[in-house]
């Protein structure tokens, strides 16, 4: 344990299958605290899979997944989530909606803090995702994107250890997505969050972390061949360097390269890699078997 304690998230020889099937197979990371980490990864490689077991929302079928050292059970507030879909409730007011967590859960660990407090608090984040002027309006009086960012700090104000985003701007338009890209990156190094991102999209992958993973079924072992049958490895591991870059950062040769090696590497089914082969340059990144 002394060692997992060292890493916010500690998974070690993670499997999880559903119906007889393998989804995740032989899963190992380690996440500091302060990471951005992006996972990517082809439809079914158990993306949102992975990011369900670090919430707490469901359980390995073997191997430990630990958060500050302590195995993960169930969910509970010390994990944040926001999804594709926003998750306010459309018959309350934005500062509602924000203050809604505290109410039942406390402020602080204090139950008993006023309405007041709540208030002050609830604007408090408001007001670092730029929403402080919409506290009185309601979910359906806001665009895409400014309701993905009440939702955000709906989440923040529980002060989660750290933030899950299962494609959280999906459902966003290009110009609106990548503001939101940048917005994000923004609180990440103002809050000094550590993120687990999951994304469909490469180039956003690349952009936001400061790390980029990649989940396949596309690889072979000295077991089994066909990809069809495996279940999903960390295929690549790689160091980003990090801060909040201008967009114009993703028209670089280094960072468009990147992105094509892992798109041929993890999404394409006709390139097998070996498990050996894989490029896990991360510094913590680790494999069991």
């Amino acid at each position: 344990m002394e060692n997992k304690a060292k890493h916010l998230v500690h998974l070690e020889d993670v499997y999880k299958g559903y119906n007889g099937k393998i989804i995740l197979k032989d899963i190992d990371l380690k996440i500091r605290e302060g990471e951005f980490c992006a996972v990517v990864g082809p439809s079914g490689c158990g993306k949102s899979t992975l990011l369900r077991l670090i919430l707490g929302q469901e359980l390995p079928d073997s191997g430990t997944v630990a958060i500050d050292g302590q195995p993960i059970t169930e969910p509970d507030p010390s994990r944040g989530v926001v999804y594709q879909k926003y998750s306010l409730f459309p018959h309350l007011t934005v500062l509602q909606n924000v203050m809604l967590g505290p109410r039942y859960l406390g402020l602080n660990g204090n139950k008993k803090a006023s309405k007041a407090e709540l208030r002050d608090h609830a604007m408090y984040y408001l007001e670092r995702v730029r929403l402080q002027h919409a506290a009185e309006q309601y979910p359906d009086q806001l665009s895409g994107g400014m309701q993905q960012r009440a939702a955000i700090a709906q989440t923040l104000i529980a002060k989660p250890k750290i933030l899950l985003m299962d494609e959280p701007f999906g459902a966003l338009d290009p110009d609106t997505r990548e503001q939101l890209q940048v917005f994000l990156l923004e609180l990440w190094e103002s809050l000094k969050l550590t993120i687990l991102f999951v994304t469909h999209s490469l180039e956003e992958a690349c952009y936001v972390g400061t790390r980029l993973l990649a989940l396949s079924q596309y690889y072979r072992d000295d077991h089994a061949d066909i990809s069809q049958h495996n279940g999903a490895k960390i295929v690549e591991d790689h160091p980003l360097s990090k801060h909040a870059a201008a967009t114009r950062s993703k028209d670089q040769p280094e960072f468009i390269e990147l992105i094509n090696r892992v798109r041929s590497n993890a999404f394409d089914p006709k390139i097998l890699q070996h498990i050996h082969d894989f490029n896990l340059s991360h510094p913590d990144s680790f494999r069991t078997l």
